[in-house]
Order: structure tokens, then sequence, then C-alpha cells
């Protein structure tokens, strides 16, 4: 157990900072001593004792004192309970399942449901008993759920008056709550609809026995009760409430009973009485008894009061009319509000009207109302900012009321008579000056016109309005009102009234204008935020630039403004746009498409590189889109620039030639044809050559053809044959075919078409995948060409139309590479025979026939082809060839394409074999006898015999095998070795290997760096024969780079030495080292600073050109000479002031060494002379610093002396005073009580240092008697 001192904050002050010496003194010392030892608490007044026990009869009573007064016992937040569930009331009685199965379950899910802990045990009678701990409501819920769910339910019924059920139930059903958690049952109470009185209860046998306890007592507890309904008239309510409703007050207070008088606002008589049978009684008794009394005893008088007076007469919340039933004992009848009569009716005893009269008149004219002649258009400048001005008359009147009437000339008053009379002198003294010295004046401007005359954000208006000091009120929109009204004083409204004129009639001859700007380059001009379209307003603030919503699709930009404004603002934008065309310049580059990664280069190099040195943005099509188009964007001459670099780049690379065509420009339409057609199908012909057309519109006459040299050839005769015969008669025919026809009407290699096309001189242009009608047919050319080509083409498609069957005899040993592959050599015949269907015999039939079914021709030309491809399997021989198994990989190509190739070139096929395991153990041998093995000899190997990992198989036709096979060992990479200087290997490999790799990309071949500890000069270069001369070349090109880089790194290696005294280095470094920093970009150079542990610390090194560190050594030298040149003064400066000249953040110190070149040194904290500050410069410098800080001080002093003037008396008081005898006091006594247990009998202070008489906690103490009471542990 712990006790607390209490100590009032009287004593405290008064004892806080120790006695002085004079009151400390000998007691003798004189009167006063003896009056301040009186004051001082005695040591029961600062240390109540702890409360005692004293018996008394009637049992113990603890004495009441300051430790008891405000005590309450705490209770625990956890309870415990145990119910017992006997046998045969058991929901659950399996003993063998004690501890588990459903029992189990419920006890976990309540425990959930409420939070309460359960514990189940078994009595000895099987009977159950749980144990609940947890909160009070938690364990009432989980007692609940425990009877309803552990233990069978019971149920009885208790009938009860209707009219007590809702008592049962209790507000908000809070009563039955109570009583299903206490008693552990469902209580049902029937609706109130329902006539039936009998209340149903569910349960225990206890709980039904308890609850119907309960409800019984609650009904008999109601039955004791009573009602009771008076009815008196309304007009003697007010003599039955009394005054401030006291007198009904004391009536319940008196009775008991509950008395319940309808508020004067509710036109009802009946005052009803509610409690026990005698109460209500008693209070009916005197209730009935003052209303005799007051009806026989009481008249009226009635009198006339003004309508507006009635609100006095009644008061705030009636008031006014309780204090006349107060002090006169009579009631005050005042007609409705909603009434237009004015008879007030007294009623009371007759000698107390009188005085009831003079009350009410006194209280109806204690307020009057008045008004103020005042123009409208003052009201606001009366009222003031923010109401100010009202606000100084209401704090000196608050009871005065003062109304502004919106549009009428006048001001209404009231209060009190004597108040509204100087409130009303005030305002009208306030509206003669204001009338006096202010005047108003309305102009009429075109609402078309005010939004401009505001301007932004209001900035036109409110510089009108801070200039003259006047007010201008302009309608809103919804007014449609021309009036603007301006307020103020007189010079200042007519300066304003001009201004707005002169601007409007600015406005009236302002001008708007369209600009035609496409849609596309809004957004760029706007810019992100509006940041771009900002500038252009800022320049010409007097223009207002409107865009058209994006969602319009509009070109037109709306300018408005004054004419010359709006002209430049025209011109500039304009300027803007053209520039925005000239960058938005777009051309195309078909560029071959297995050129692009070429163009982009490693990791995008060339391409970055084109972009930044010609300004341009260079888009490439997707790798997985068909597109050649490259497209550059930027100004004109840029992007022909671009071009002519990636063309030269895609030259380089390929034998691709470029030829210029003459073709009039009137004849380039009909020769590109409908979505490139015409064109597209020569570029496809010819081999994928590239045809460019001049911009259309451009006159120019020059057609450009680019690709291979044959097929760029070919291309030009056929584009000048198809203009030639443009320009003689062109005419142009269309006609059908199914899309599955149109390979056959091409035929193998483009053989058909060419047929029909040199035997009529018509061109035919077959739809490609893009195209939506894939099965027209045009044909192009002279009108008799045409009409020949058609007829031709019309006859082969009607054959293809004539279907037809037919058989052929195919060995059954060559139908599976027909159908192997999933058909794909059948797919093949009917894509390339106009779909021609063939058919072959189930496996397992052995029969040799295969039918052809499609069009004649298809049949025939598929049936001939399929007779070759046997003649060839027939025909089919297998040829080994042997390469060493390492380059295997290296002839099969990226994914096998090199391979892929071969087959296809040379129409066999090739099988590479199983790569042999290097890890593989070698095969056991049998075991020998006498060199005999299983009594044969065993021959021994031929060193010769190629390895079985090292054949490459090929089939088909012999001739095609062998051109296969000396296609295969032209594959195979030879190796070549370079000389290379061995200190230049790392630099050839480069970080992390990037440029060994991007050599081996370039040239696609391998290159081979011997280890650093071979110290050889060797480089291998494998690769195929003709990659190896250009890998070559580059290797020695790049060996040539990197010598001229070394020797350029030894010409930059110059190193010298320059001796500058340490005090200088951070002058020579700089802030942040800014002046360092510039000498080192200056000079191209590094500059190195002796570290803090070097001998030679006046030591600074310069490395670079030879020329380049001489002329930073100089350039240092400079720096060091002006150095010397400087002196360093010392200034006294108050330190008071350090900081204000210092600044935030050293911002007021820079800003002084700035502007007068000098170095100021502030004294660190703890400094010998805290006021010390050196100033170091140039002579004359330093001497106009020291002038200037000398000035700030001065300025500065003074602040800081009215500073410290003002902390002064902000101190708190006494605290002067305090300090002031801080000197003269003695030792402090701390805090001194009298008649403390110490002084008065022989026990001694107690020992502060004591663990006896102030034990630790938890310590052991031994029993001792002390002064500080009997201890109670």
């Amino acid at each position: 157990m712990s006790s607390v001192a209490v100590l009032t904050q009287e004593s405290f002050n008064e004892h806080r900072s120790g006695l002085l010496p004079e009151q400390g003194g000998a007691a003798g010392a004189g009167p006063g001593a003896v009056e301040e030892e009186d004051a001082l608490p005695t040591y029961k007044d600062a240390f109540p004792p702890l409360p005692e026990k004293a018996a008394s009869p009637e049992g113990t009573q603890e004495t009441a004192n300051a430790w008891t007064s405000k005590i309450r016992p705490l209770k625990s937040s956890v309870i415990t309970q145990v119910f017992h569930v006997p046998l045969e009331e058991r929901k659950y009685k399996d003993l063998n399942q004690f501890g588990e199965g459903d029992q189990a379950k419920v006890c976990v899910d309540i425990m959930h449901k409420t939070g309460a802990h359960l514990e189940l045990s078994l009595a000895k009678d099987q009977g159950l008993s749980i144990m609940v701990s947890g909160k009070l409501d938690a364990v009432m819920k989980a007692r609940k759920e425990i009877v309803s769910r552990l233990q069978t339910q019971a149920s009885a019924t208790v009938a009860i008056p209707k009219e007590h059920h809702r008592f049962v139930i209790g507000k908000n059903g809070e009563k039955l709550q109570e009583l299903e958690l206490k008693t552990a049952t469902k209580i049902q109470i029937p609706r109130p609809d329902d006539p039936s009185n009998q209340i149903k209860i569910s349960g225990t046998k206890e709980g039904l026995e308890k609850a119907k306890h309960e409800i019984l007592l609650i009904s008999a507890e109601q039955d004791k009760r009573a009602v009771e309904r008076v009815n008196i008239d309304k007009v003697y309510h007010p003599f039955i409430t009394g005054p401030y409703n006291k007198q009904v007050g004391e009536m319940m207070q008196e009775t008991g009973a509950r008395v319940n008088v309808p508020p004067p606002s509710v036109n009802k008589t009946e005052i009803v009485i509610t409690g026990e049978k005698e109460q209500v009684a008693l209070a009916v008794t005197m209730i009935k008894k003052i209303y005799e009394e007051k009806k026989k005893n009481s008249t009226t008088i009635a009198v006339e009061v003004k309508k507006s007076q009635h609100k006095y007469v009644i008061g705030p919340k009636g008031n006014t009319l309780q204090e006349i039933l107060e002090k006169t004992g009579v009631s005050v009848e005042i007609p409705p509000s909603d009434s237009s009569s004015e008879t007030v009716i007294l009623r009371g005893e007759p000698d107390r009207l009188g005085q009831a009269l003079t009350e009410v008149y006194a209280k109806a004219n204690s307020y009057t109302i008045s008004s103020v002649t005042a123009p409208s258009w003052l009201h606001r400048f009366i009222i003031g900012k923010k109401g100010q001005n009202l606000a100084k008359i209401t704090q000196q009147m608050p009871k005065v009321h003062i109304e502004f009437t919106e549009g009428e000339d006048k001001i209404t008053l009231e209060g009190p008579t004597k108040d509204v009379q100087m409130v009303q002198g005030q305002i009208e003294v306030i509206v003669a000056d204001l009338v006096s010295r202010m005047d108003y004046t309305e102009i009429s401007v075109d609402t078309k016109f005010h939004r401009h005359l505001i301007g932004k954000g209001g900035v036109n208006i409110n510089r009108i309005k801070e200039l003259h000091k006047v007010t201008v009120r302009i309608p809103p929109d919804n007014e449609k009102s021309n009036l603007i009204r301006i307020e103020g004083d007189p010079q200042g409204v007519q300066e304003a009234k001009k201004e707005l004129l002169e601007l409007a009639s600015r406005m009236e001859n302002e001008r708007t204008k369209d600009l035609i700007i496409e849609q596309r380059f809004h957004r760029a001009i706007i810019g992100q935020k509006g940041e771009n379209i900002k500038e252009v307003r800022d320049k010409f603030p007097e223009v207002i630039i409107n865009f058209p919503d994006p969602a319009q699709k509009s070109d037109i930009v709306q300018l408005r403004g004054p004419r010359n404004e709006v002209e430049k603002c025209a011109k500039f934008m304009q300027k803007i746009v053209a520039e925005m065309v000239e960058n938005g310049f777009s051309l195309s580059v078909p560029i071959f498409k297995q050129f692009h990664r070429n163009i982009i280069g490693k990791g995008g190099s060339n391409i970055k590189k084109i972009r930044e040195e010609t300004n341009t943005k260079i888009d490439l099509p997707a790798e997985n889109s068909n597109s050649e188009m490259i497209v550059i964007t930027g100004k004109k001459a840029n992007c022909e620039v671009a071009r002519t670099r990636i063309l030269a780049i895609q030259k380089e690379l390929a034998n691709i030639t470029e030829l210029e065509v003459s073709i009039p420009s009137k004849l380039h339409n009909s020769l590109i044809g409908s979505k490139g057609r015409f064109v597209r199908s020569i570029m496809e012909e010819c081999g994928g050559v590239h045809i460019h057309f001049p911009t259309e519109g451009s006159g120019i006459d020059k057609v450009t053809i680019r690709g291979p040299v044959e097929e760029v050839e070919k291309a030009k005769q056929q584009l000048l044959a198809l203009a030639e015969e443009k320009q003689t008669k062109s005419h142009t025919a269309e006609l059908r075919a199914k899309p599955e026809y149109h390979k056959f009407l091409i035929g193998k290699g483009g053989g058909n078409i060419r047929k029909v096309r040199d035997s009529t001189g018509a061109r035919i242009i077959f739809p490609t995948m893009e195209d939506k009608d894939q099965e027209l047919i045009t044909v192009v050319g002279t009108e008799e060409a045409v009409r020949d080509a058609t007829k031709e083409l019309e006859e082969l498609i009607k054959s293809l139309d004539n279907v037809v069957e037919d058989t052929l005899t195919v060995d059954p040993k060559h139908h599976r590479y027909f159908v192997a592959r999933r058909g794909q050599v059948l797919r093949d015949l009917a894509d390339e025979y106009g779909g021609v269907m063939v058919s072959f015999p189930r496996t397992g039939t052995q029969s040799d026939k295969v039918t052809l079914k499609g069009a004649k021709d298809c049949v025939d030309q598929a049936k001939k082809r399929m007779l070759e491809i046997v003649e060839d399997l027939d025909a089919q021989v297998t040829i080994e060839c042997v390469i060493v198994q390492k380059f295997h990989r290296s002839i099969m190509g990226p994914k096998g394409s090199r391979i892929q190739q071969i087959t296809r070139d040379h129409n066999v096929q090739i099988k590479f074999p199983e790569r042999e395991d290097p890890q593989a153990p070698p095969a056991e041998e049998p075991i020998q006898e006498n060199g005999e093995t299983n009594g044969e000899v065993k021959e021994p190997v031929d060193p010769n015999v190629p390895k079985k990992c090292d054949i490459i198989v090929l089939s088909g036709r012999k001739e095609r095998c062998e051109a296969a096979v000396e296609a295969l060992k032209a594959l195979v990479p030879v190796s070549i070795e370079v000389e290379v200087p061995f200190e230049l290997h790392r630099y050839i490999i480069g970080q992390k290997g990037s440029g060994i790799r991007k050599m081996m990309d370039e040239f696609e071949v391998n290159i081979q760096v011997p280890a650093p500890e071979q110290q050889s000069d060797k480089i291998s270069i494998t690769g195929l024969a003709n990659h190896l001369d250009r890998a070559k070349e580059g290797l020695l090109e790049r060996v040539k780079e990197l010598q001229s880089e070394q020797e350029d790194r030894a010409l930059r290696s110059f190193k010298l030495t320059i001796t500058v005294d340490p005090k200088y280095h951070p002058k020579i470094i700089g802030r942040k080292g800014a002046i360092i920093t510039t000498i080192r970009t200056e000079h191209d150079v590094n500059i190195q600073f002796p570290e803090k542990n070097d001998e030679n610390q006046d030591q600074i090194t310069i490395t670079g050109y030879e020329h380049k560190a001489i002329a930073a050594r100089d350039a240092i030298q400079a720096l060091v000479d002006e150095l010397e040149e400087m002196i360093s003064e010392d200034i006294t400066l108050d330190s008071r002031v350090h900081a204000r000249i210092i600044g935030a953040r050293g911002k007021g110190i820079r800003k002084i060494m700035d502007e007068f070149k000098v170095d100021l040194r502030f004294p660190q904290s703890g400094s010998a002379d805290p006021n010390v500050v050196t100033v170091t410069g140039r002579p004359e410098l330093v001497d106009e610093a020291i002038d200037h800080l000398l000035n700030l001080e001065e300025e500065y002093m003074g602040d800081a002396v009215e500073n410290e003037t003002k902390m002064a008396y902000m101190r708190p008081p006494g605290g002067g005073a305090a300090g002031a005898m801080d000197e003269h006091r003695g030792p402090s006594k701390g805090f001194v009580v009298r008649e403390a247990p110490w002084t008065t009998g022989s026990e001694k202070a107690p020992d502060m240092s004591s663990s006896e008489d102030f034990p630790s906690f938890g310590a052991p103490v031994a029993a001792k008697s002390s002064p500080w009471g009997p201890k109670r542990f």
C-alpha cells in the first residue's frame, strides 16, 4: 500500500524557493519571524493520516477523511460462474463421447460466439457441470446459449393483464432482454393487435419458474399504480403549474405522483396524473382545490396592445409572462400569432389586476421600433467589411436589432426605447457622413463585354477597384442587365467610370479572327498542362485564345482582342504552326527486311546515332510485320540526310543498285494503281525491288528503282512498258476466279501467266493477302490485248470448274512419303494445282490405286507432278558426307536455317548423326585369350575409318545429293590467325566481352583470344571462308584504333607539380569544388591535391596534355598570386547580431561575401572572444566590407536591445525579484512543516538513504514502530 501527500498550491508557492535568511533566523529574532513560523503548515495539514478502522455498535465503520472521500472499491472485470445440468435435462446423453462429438462442437461454438471460456466436467450422477469465465456480459450470454443448446427445453404460459405487457417489454425491449439473460429463457409476448394476454416462456424448469416469478412481480407492481385524467379549463392551467412550473413541481414532490399538464401551445384541457392510487388521489384533490379556488375568486379584464408589441409581453421563451405571474399571481392570455386580434386578457384576483396591467404596459412599451432613412446603396458601407462597422454599434447596444432590407432606402431598428434612440442617432450620423463624401453612378455596357471587363480571375476589375478606391457591381449573367454600378469617393467614381467606358469602347472596336490550324497540332500548341499556350497568352495578354473541343474535330482556333494585338498573335501562332509543319515532314524509306537489324545496330547504336545527328524521329516496323518501310519524321532537309545514311548502310551490306527512270508525272497515279496494286505486282514479280514515286503534285518525273542489279533492270523494262501502254491506249478489265485457282493460273515460277502475257501483251494482276476481294483478277493493257488475255483466262477458269476424277498407280512403299508430316506434300500439291484432292488407300489394304479429283487441267498437272516425285523416289540414292562433328552446329546455322536452305535448293533430305557424349565410358571389350575373342581373330581398328558421329547422310537423286554435299562442305568453317600485340587483347575483348561479341556478330565469325598466361600475340578467327577476309580487316582496323588511343593516352599522361601554401588550398578548390572544377573542365586536365597524411602538403599535381597542364598551372598560380595580395583584419561585432548577419542557412553572409568579394570567419562556440569576426580579401574590398558590417551591427543592435526590453516585461511576476535575491539567499532549506513526528518526540527524521526507512519494492522489511503510524501491508 502506498500513501500520497497532498500539498496545496498556496503552500507550495510559499516554500518552492526555500526560506530567506531572515525567515529562517532564530525564534527570538522578532515578531516577524514568529509570524512566518506560524504561517508554516503543520505536518498533519500537509500529510493527512491514513484512515483508521474503529469499532462501532453497528459494526466496523471506516473514518471519513481526505484519503477515503472519493475512493471506490474496484471490481474484477472477469467473473466465473458454474452451471449444473442434471442428467435427465441433458440434451446429449452419450457417455462414451464426452469431450468430443456434438456436445464439444456446441461448446466451441459458444466460446467463439460469446468470447467466454467454458470448462466441462462430469459429476458422479452423470450431471454436467460447466464453469464459465469471462466478462459479465459474455458470461450471461454464454449461460443463455448453454441452457438453450445443451439442456432440454420445457415451456409454460403466464397470464397477466394486456396493459401490463409493455412494462415486461420495457423501453426498446431492454427489460425483456434483461429478463431472458437473467433467467436463461425465451419469452414470447403476444403482439399488440393480438387479444391474448398469455405470455409463453420456454427454457429449463428452473429458468421457467424464475421468469414466471419475475413477470408476475412486474404485473403486481403495475396493479398498485393508477392513472387519472382531470379536465380543467385551459385558462386555469397557469395557476396549477405556477410560475416557472414551481407549483406543479412542489405538488409532484409532495404527493409522489406524476402530473402532466399540456403546454400552452397544445390546445388540450386534460391533465394526466399517474402514480400509486393514494398518491394520484391526493394530487387530484390538490389540483381540483386550486381550480375551484381560482374559478371562484378570479376575474378578467381585456386590454388592447399592438400586435407588434405582443412578443415583448411574452418575452423570450415566455419568460415575461412567467415573471408577471410570479410577481402578481395574474395570468396573461395572449392571442395566437396567426390571429389578427390585439386583445390581451388578464385573469386573476381583482386586487392584483391593476399591478399586472401596469407590468403588461411596461413590458409592451419597453421596446420600440424605429427606422432610419438611408439609400440602399449605402447599406453595405454602413455595415462595413465583414460587419465591422455594425459590430461596433451592436457591441455597445446588444439588445437593439438592426435590419437592412434589400432594395429599400431605410434601416429598421428594434429594441429598448433608450437604446434604439441612441443607435438611431449614431446611424443617422454615419449616413450623413457617407452621403456627404460618397457618390455612385451607373453605366450601361453590353453584357457580352462584362466578362472581358472583369478579366481572367477578376484581374481587370480588381485593378480598377484598388486604383480608384471604389466598388464596382457587374450584374451576373442570369440577370441579363447592362447596368454596371460604381460606388465610392466622387472623384474615384468618375475616374473608374471613365476607365470602364474606355475599356468597353475599346472592346467594341475589338475584332475576332478565326485561324485554321489542323487539329493534330492543337495539343502540341497547348503543350503539357498548358505550358506552351500560357507563354503565348503571357506574350499577348489582351488576346483571348479559344481552342475547339477535341470531340468537335474542328480546325478553327478563335482569337479575340484589340485589332493590332490579334494580328500580331495570329502571325506568331502561324509561325509556330509553320515550324511544326516543317518539323512534322515525314518520309518513308523501303529497306529490305533482312537489313533492318543492321540499321538498328548493336543495342540500337546505329539508329540512335542517326537520330541524334540528324535530329529526326525514325520508326521501324515491328519484327512480326511484313512491312519494309522505315518512317523518318522531322525537318525535310534532316529527313533527307537520315534517308541517305540509312540507304548507304543497306548499299554497303548488299549488292544493291539504284536507278532513276523518267516517266511523266501525269502517268504516276495510273501506274501505281488502286491502293498501289499495279506497282506492287511489278515489285513482287521482280524479286522485291523498291519502286519510289515522287510526292503527288510535286511535278517531278523521276521514279527511283532500288534493289539487286538484274531485278532493277527487269523492273525498269516492265515499268516503261506499262507507261507506254498507258500513254498509247490503256484499257482495264476484271474477272473472277476462286482463290484456290490463282496459284494454278500463275503457274510454277509464274510460268502460266507469263505465257498469257507474252502471247497477248496484257498485264495480269492477282489480289494480295491484304486485299478484301480475294477473287478479283485485273487485266491491264490495250483493248485488244486485254480482250485476248481475258478470253484465255476465262477458258482456263472454265476448265478448272470442270471437275473430273482420275486414278494413278503408286507403289505402296512410296505412300508414306506423300502422307508424312500430316500430309504436307499433298497440301502443297493442292495449293499449286488449283485445290486438287488426292486420296490414298487406307493403311493395311496393300492397294496401289491413288485417286485425284479436281479441274481437268489441275488433275493432269498434279498427276504429272506426282509421277515425277515417284520417279525421283525410285531413283533415290543415299550418300554419306564426312564432316567432323564439332562443325555440325555451325553448318546447321541459327535454328537450322542453313541446312533448310540446302534442303530446299537441292530437293534432298539431310540427316545429322547423334552427338557423341564425351563423358560416356568406353564400351567394355570382351576378354581375349591368345589374341582371340570367341575363337575369332579380331581385326585391328583402321584409323582412317570415319567415326559414326561424323557421318551426315543425304537422300535424293544422285546428282542433287552430290551438289548438296558440295554445299555442305562449303559451310565447314576454316580458321586463320591474325597477329595482334598481346597488350591490346583486353581492349579488343572489351568490358565483359562486349567488344569481341560485337565483332563476332558483325562479321559472323568466331574470334578466339588466347588465355593471358600464354602471353601469345596470335588471335584465331574461325568462320566461313567468304567471311574471314572481312573479319580480318575489321580486326586489324580495330588494332589501329587502339594503337592510336595508346599514343593519345601517353600524351595525356604528362604530369607536373606546383607548390602552393596549404592555407590557400580551400580557396583554390572553392565552394563545393566550383573553382577547381572550372579549371579542370576548361583545360581538360586532372588536378590532384595532397592527402591529409602526405609528407608534401604543399604539392598540387596536374595531369593531362603538356600544353594544357601548363595552362592549368598558370591559372592556379594566378589565383595564388591574387590570394597572396589579400589581407585579413579582425573586427569586433557584438555576438548578439551574428545570427542576423549570417541569415537563414547562411544566406545573408553569402550575399555579403559575393557582393564585396571577401571571406568572413565568425568565431566558433566556446572561443575566447565571441565578438571577433575575421574579414579576408583585397585591402580596398576589406575596408568596404568592414564598413558595411559595422553599419549592420548598429542597425541590428537597436532591434536586439528592444527585444531584450520586451523580454524583461514578459518574464513571470516575481521572477526578477527572485533573481535579484539569489545572491543574498542562503542555501535552500527545502520544504518545511511544523509539528513533524521527528520534532515533537524522541524520533529523529527518517534517513533518506536507509533501505529500512525507505525499502525497495519486494524487499523484506523488519517490523518496527514508527512515527508514520502502524504499517498495514
